[in-house]
């Protein structure tokens, strides 16, 4: 059986493009540019609250840690989106990788480890974010 052909006036793929369609509205990706972001300082602030706290009770202080931990992180994302998407592709990547090492650095600090040893996994992580960011910038990034 032969597959149909698009009817007159539809719209067709350019030869190459590779871009799928946007199955999405403008209010969903508005809405989705925020909660992202909240949605993961939630979770981050969360995480280094339960670092800080280890087996003990959990407290006011606590929590306020988490929260503030959290707006801090969110601010953090969002100026590095603004930034990263105005930079070159190899800035591009330094800047995430730069945002991952740094987060996880706090992240691992929270665990009672060495200042030491904090930079120098947070060094580590941001090397492996960078490579692979660098690679997938280069490779599907815009050719112009």
């Amino acid at each position: 059986m032969a597959h149909a052909a698009p009817a007159s006036g539809a719209p067709t793929a350019r030869p190459g493009a590779t871009r799928l369609p946007d199955v999405f509205s403008a209010r969903t990706h508005a809405i989705a540019r925020w909660a992202w972001p909240v949605g993961l300082g939630l979770v981050y602030g969360y995480w280094a609250a339960a670092n800080r706290r280890d087996p003990g009770p959990i407290t006011g202080w606590n929590l306020l840690f988490g929260f503030l931990t959290a707006v801090v992180f969110v601010l953090a994302y969002v100026a590095v989106r603004e930034v990263a998407g105005r930079v070159h592709r190899g800035a591009h990547a330094l800047v995430w990788a730069a945002f991952a090492g740094v987060a996880f650095g706090f992240l691992y600090s929270q665990t009672g480890y060495s200042v030491l040893r904090s930079a120098l996994m947070s060094l580590v992580i941001a090397g492996a974010f960078f490579a692979v960011l660098f690679y997938r910038y280069y490779t599907h990034g815009d050719r112009a």
